[in-house]
Formats: C-alpha cells, sequence, structure tokens
C-alpha cells in the first residue's frame, strides 16, 4: 500500500514540477540569449535537461505500471532505472559542454547585461526552490533512484541560478566579466558530480549489485536462525527497481519436513525478511542429500556438455 501512494504520489509531483521547469526554461533561454550571459544559458540549458528527465521520468513510472506479462515477467519497472542512467548521463555531457563554453568566455569574456541577468537569475532561484520544495515534500527523493536523480537535476540547477544570481552581482558592482564563465564553471561541476552519482547508482541496479539498504549478513543470519533451516546457499539479492528489493537462495531442512511444516516455514522467513527491506523473495527448500558445495554465494560451472550447473 505504501509502495503505491508513493508511486502515485511521485508521478503527480512529477507532473507539476515538468510544467514549472518547462515553463521557465523558455523565460531563462530567451533571457540569456538577450543579455549574453554564459551562466544564463547554462543554466537554462540545465533546465532543459531537468524539463527532459522528468519528462522520461514521467513516462517511466507510467510505463512501471504495465502489469507482467510472458515476455517481461516483472513487467516494466526496471525502466524506472533505464531513465535514471539517461538523467545521469545528460547531466554529464551537459557539464562537459558548459567546460568547454567557459573556456572560451575567460579567454574573451564579452559583454553581459548584468543587470537583466540578474533580474532573471532571481527569478529561476525562486522557480528551483519551489520545485525542489514540491518535491521533497510530496515525492520520494530518497529511495526511488528515478525520483531522485530527477531532484538532482533540480538541486544541481537550483545551484546554479546562485551562481548566476551571484556573477550578476559581481559583475554589477565590480565590473568582474570572467564571473559568467567562472560561475558556468562551478556549475557544470556540481552538474558533473551529481550526473557522476546518479549513473554509479542505476547502473549498480543494472548490474543486480546488492541495494545498499540490505545488510547481507543479516539476511544471512536471518535464514539460518529459523528454526528447521540447516544451511544457506546460492543467495542472490538485488534490486528490480528502486524500493522493490529481490532475493532467491537453497535452503536445506530436515528430511522428514512436510509441506505443510515447509509452507509455515516460509511465511515465518518472509516476515522477518520483509523488515530487512526484502520484497520479493524465492526460496527453495532442499534436504542435505541435494547435492551442493555448501557456498553463500552461487558458483556457476561450465561442463564439457555445455549444460549449466550450480555444484
Amino acid at each position: 500500500m505504501g509502495h503505491g501512494h508513493s508511486h502515485g504520489a511521485n508521478k503527480k509531483v512529477l507532473l507539476i514540477s515538468f510544467i514549472i521547469i518547462t515553463v521557465y526554461m523558455l523565460v531563462e533561454a530567451i533571457g540569456g540569449f538577450l543579455t549574453n550571459s554564459l551562466a544564463l544559458l547554462a543554466d537554462a540549458g540545465h533546465m532543459l535537461s531537468d524539463a527532459v528527465s522528468l519528462g522520461i521520468a514521467l513516462l517511466a513510472f507510467k510505463l512501471g505500471e504495465k502489469a507482467a506479462n510472458y515476455n517481461k515477467t516483472y513487467g516494466y519497472k526496471r525502466f524506472e532505472i533505464l531513465a535514471a542512467v539517461f538523467n545521469g548521463v545528460t547531466l554529464v555531457v551537459i557539464a562537459i559542454f558548459i567546460f568547454y563554453e567557459a573556456i572560451g568566455r575567460f579567454q574573451n569574456p564579452p559583454a553581459v547585461a548584468s543587470t537583466g541577468m540578474f533580474i532573471i537569475a532571481c527569478i529561476g532561484l525562486l522557480i528551483n526552490l519551489l520545485v525542489a520544495w514540491i518535491m521533497m515534500r510530496g515525492g520520494d527523493v530518497h529511495d526511488n533512484l528515478n525520483m531522485r536523480g530527477a531532484f538532482l537535476h533540480v538541486v544541481s540547477d537550483m545551484i546554479g541560478s546562485i551562481g548566476a544570481v551571484t556573477a550578476a552581482l559581481l559583475m554589477m558592482l565590480f565590473g568582474w566579466d570572467w564571473a559568467d564563465p567562472l560561475a558556468s564553471v562551478i556549475v557544470a561541476t556540481l552538474v558533473l558530480r551529481s550526473g557522476y552519482f546518479v549513473t554509479k547508482s542505476a547502473l549498480h541496479v543494472l548490474m543486480e549489485g546488492t541495494p545498499s539498504n540490505v545488510n547481507v549478513d543479516e539476511v544471512i543470519q536471518t535464514i539460518k536462525n529459523t528454526k528447521g533451516i540447516q544451511n544457506v546457499h546460492d543467495l542472490h539479492i538485488w534490486s528490480i527497481t528502486s524500493g522493490f528489493n529481490a532475493l532467491s537462495c537453497h535452503a536445506v531442512v530436515a528430511d522428514h519436513m512436510s509441506i505443510a511444516e515447509s509452507e509455515q516455514l516460509l511465511r515465518h522467513i518472509e516476515y522477518n525478511l520483509a523488515q530487512k527491506n526484502i520484497h520479493h523473495m524465492t526460496i527453495q527448500l532442499e534436504t542435505s542429500a541435494h547435492l551442493h558445495d555448501h557456498s553463500i554465494m552461487c558458483k556457476i560451472q561450465q561442463e564439457s556438455s555445455g549444460d549449466l550447473h550450480h555444484h
């Protein structure tokens, strides 16, 4: 229930944020062109990526609602992670482009309409603060990777607006034309950092890495300490999408355990693992007669016949 509520809230927040960001992105782009400010244009370009990323994140949530089928047995939930990768990569590309443009401006600083730049940057800062507040208040920006990627876009853009405001003030008060490209470089550095961490986290999910909110040792001990479990092996823990962790393993039980007893055992394990942030699990119960190497992690070996074995 909580996951569904969060999912619906995330969609609503993304839609509102998308509309606000898109409208002001056009205003800032025109303002940057008229004032000849790279800091404003960089911020507008970042807001364009915000609009695109918010739109894709919204599409990801919509596609993620599609039911599982024979072709996609987990449904389309992983599309959210693909959207997060796209968001992270676009942040990196934008940062590199800003760096490139700033180099030329340091060598030959152009005239910038600092007053107009200051007004537009201030409005942009207020817009970004509003959108960030909406996303923090109504969306899951901590645990949902797709939502966090979109949120980091907005936060980086907010910092960009602060840089543009500061640069405009320095040019207005002291005539420091180099403040405009300097603000752009600072913005680009922050954008690059955000893009790197979003991409890294999303790729970790795509590589079936262990979720950061799951302690593997605690999960193993939880299963092993369950009365009736003799041993555990072939353990896998991964994320299907943000906030939806899965587990599969083999668990050794006594030879005489009945089906009814094994079902009761599984229900007990499922309840305990749910407290350890495991939301979907497949546990294969077997007796000690089933051949295996007793290792916790699965060891897959390629046999000469071409068949795959876990033993």
